[in-house]
C-alpha cells in the first residue's frame, strides 16, 4: 500500500535518562538479529573521551550484536580546525573504532566536514576539504547492504548552505542514487534509514513550544521530498543522531523514527541535566519487528570520580 507520509496519527515515545542497566546481555533471538547504534561520539584526545569511547565500546562487544552503525558526529571536531589537528582526530578515531569485533557501517556527521568554517584562502583547493576527508579515510558518505532479510540504507543528510555553513539537506544526485537503490530492493523487504540530521523530531518543540519552527540546521529541509521515495517500499526504521536527544516517534503503526541519545552524552561534559547520560541503542529485530534499548556504558570521567 502506498504511503502518503502524512505525519498524522504519532504516537510519541520520549526517554530522557532511561537507561538499561550496562552489564545486562542482550541476546540475538532465533530468526532474529540485534545491531547497535552508536551516534554523536565526538571523539578527541581531552576530557576523557578516549577512555569513555573504549568504555562504550567494551560495552558493545561483550553485547556482541551483528554489526555497528555510526550516526555521525564520529570526531570533534572538523568545521573549524587546522588540517593537523583534524587529520590526527580522524586517524584517532579509526585506531580506537577499530577496537569493535564486529562491522561497523560508518556515517558522516556535520562535525566530520574539514573546512567549512574556516576563512583562509585557499582553504576550498585542499584535496580533502569538505566531505574528501571523510570518503579518503571511511568510505562512501551513502550507501546501502543487506542483512538478514533487512536492507539498510545509509543517507548523507549534510549539505554545505550558501554562507559555507552546514544544513540538514538530501542533495539531488543522492536522491537519484537512491531512486536506483530501491528499484533493485523488493518492495516487500523491510528498509531502515540512518541519517545524522533528523528528518523530523519533536525536540524543538518540546523545549520551545508547541509552535516553535525547526531550524534549517536542525531537521532535514526536504525530508518530505525524500521519505516519498520509500511510498512504495516497507520502510520500517529511520536512526537519527545530532540532537544528543532520545524519542520513539511511532508514525501510522509502521515506520519508528528513534533520535539515538549520544555516546558522548553532552560533549564529555559529564554535567547534570535534562540530557541523556552518555549511552548507545541496541536494536534487536524480529522479523518486521523490532524493539530497543538504551545502554548507559557507566562513564565517568576522572575529575568526577
Amino acid at each position: 500500500m502506498k504511503k502518503t507520509w502524512l505525519f498524522l496519527g504519532i504516537s510519541l515515545l520520549i526517554l530522557i535518562g532511561c537507561n538499561r542497566p550496562s552489564g545486562e546481555t542482550s541476546v540475538t533471538e532465533e530468526n532474529g538479529f540485534s545491531f547497535a547504534f552508536l551516534t554523536d561520539i565526538h571523539l578527541q584526545p581531552e576530557k576523557d573521551a578516549v577512555a569513555g569511547f573504549r568504555l562504550a565500546i567494551d560495552s558493545v562487544n561483550k553485547l556482541n550484536p551483528d554489526f555497528v552503525i555510526t550516526g555521525g558526529d564520529l570526531v570533534m571536531d572538523a568545521l573549524d580546525q587546522t588540517y593537523g589537528r583534524v587529520d590526527s582526530l580522524y586517524n584517532l578515531y579509526i585506531e580506537v573504532s577499530g577496537e569493535l569485533n564486529m562491522p561497523v557501517y560508518n556515517s558522516a556527521g556535520n562535525h566530520e566536514m574539514y573546512g567549512w568554517h574556516r576563512t583562509e584562502e585557499g582553504i576550498e583547493s585542499n584535496p580533502e576539504f569538505g566531505k574528501k576527508m571523510f570518503e579518503n579515510r571511511m568510505g562512501d558518505c551513502f550507501y546501502s547492504f543487506d542483512h538478514k532479510g533487512w536492507h539498510f540504507v545509509i543517507l548523507d543528510a549534510i549539505y554545505r548552505g550558501e554562507d559555507g555553513h552546514y544544513i540538514g539537506k538530501i542533495d539531488e544526485q543522492q536522491q537519484e542514487w537512491l531512486k536506483g537503490d530501491l528499484e533493485k530492493t523488493d518492495k516487500e523487504m523491510p528498509i531502515a534509514i540512518t541519517v545524522h540530521i533528523p528528518f523530523i523530531t519533536s525536540a524543538t518543540q518540546l523545549s520551545q513550544g508547541a509552535l516553535a519552527a525547526n531550524s534549517e540546521s536542525t531537521v532535514i529541509t526536504n525530508s518530505l521530498e525524500v521519505l516519498q521515495l520509500f511510498g512504495e517500499h516497507n520502510l520500517k526504521l529511520v536512526l537519527q543522531g545530532h540532537l544528543h536527544f532520545i524519542e520513539d516517534l511511532f508514525v501510522g503503526n509502521e515506520v519508528h523514527f528513534i533520535t539515538g541519545g549520544a555516546v558522548c552524552g553532552r560533549w564529555w561534559s559529564n554535567v547534570p541535566g535534562d540530557h541523556p547520560e552518555e549511552g548507545f541503542m541496541m536494536i534487536h529485530v524480529k522479523g518486521e519487528e523490532l524493539s530497543w534499548e538504551y545502554i548507559d556504558y557507566g562513564w565517568t570521567p576522572t575529575w568526577n570520580k
